[in-house]
């Protein structure tokens, strides 16, 4: 596994793509956050909190980080070496899991800089550094976890197609279905705070609050797990049909 992991990770640093991916992270959160007007902008908020750039990471994130995931197994197929990789000695659960830590890697490093905007908000208050950290260190957390969610869904995207565009547009469609989707359908039935609960949007926002909740954790592990499990799935499928 630490092969894998470390070969994928090298391969994003490599080329372009590592660069790329956070370049343009930090390029679109600085312009929403700093320079466009709008909702997302914390200058515009009115108080010295980091709840607009937060609102913006979960679409950010439905953009990027199926352009990161969306080559690790599809590319394999195209080069041909999928069938050889799945019936090496390394178990199938450790060749996902080396994809999956490199993405997710990736993506956490991409982060790293914007603790930046912690301190430009800190110093920019009224009051400096007069700053609600435990409703930051929830979001980040939550955006972490988001991460961890995103990640699984685009790996198992890159699994089930030979297409990277068709394993991104999957992933991206997927991601915004398991965040948006439960929360649009709680608007039309009675049962709304249940199916709200099933959504990704409904636990990314409590622990925005600075809530951390043992059962929002949990959500995300599962849901991580479970898309980890379907990339299993799908791979030993290919195995067993050689």
């Amino acid at each position: 596994m630490k092969a894998i992991f470390l070969k994928e990770l090298h391969g994003f640093f490599a080329g372009l793509t590592g660069y790329l991916v956070i370049g343009i992270f930090l390029l679109i959160s600085s312009l929403f956050v700093f320079v466009f007007k709008g909702e997302y902008n914390i200058l515009d908020y009115g108080f010295a909190d980091l709840a607009p750039f937060f609102l913006l990471i979960p679409w950010l994130f439905m953009f990027l980080i199926p352009a990161v995931t969306m080559r690790s197994f599809t590319i394999e197929r195209n080069l041909g070496t999928l069938e050889m990789l799945v019936t090496r000695p390394i178990s199938i659960r450790k060749l996902v899991a080396g994809k999956y830590l490199a993405a997710l890697v990736l993506i956490v490093i991409a982060l790293i800089p914007t603790l930046v905007y912690v301190w430009s908000l800190g110093r920019l208050g009224e009051t400096s550094y007069n700053l609600d950290y435990g409703s930051t260190f929830g979001s980040y957390l939550g955006a972490i976890l988001l991460a961890m969610s995103y990640t699984a869904i685009g790996i198992f995207s890159s699994t089930v197609t030979s297409n990277q565009v068709v394993a991104f547009l999957l992933s991206a469609v997927l991601c915004f279905i398991l965040y948006f989707g439960f929360e649009g359908l709680s608007s039309y039935l009675s049962d709304s705070d249940f199916l709200a609960s099933l959504g990704l949007k409904y636990h990314y926002e409590s622990m925005a609050r600075g809530v951390i909740d043992t059962r929002d954790v949990t959500y995300f592990l599962s849901l991580a797990v479970l898309f980890f499990a379907l990339s299993e799935i799908s791979l030993k499928s290919i195995s067993s049909k050689r």
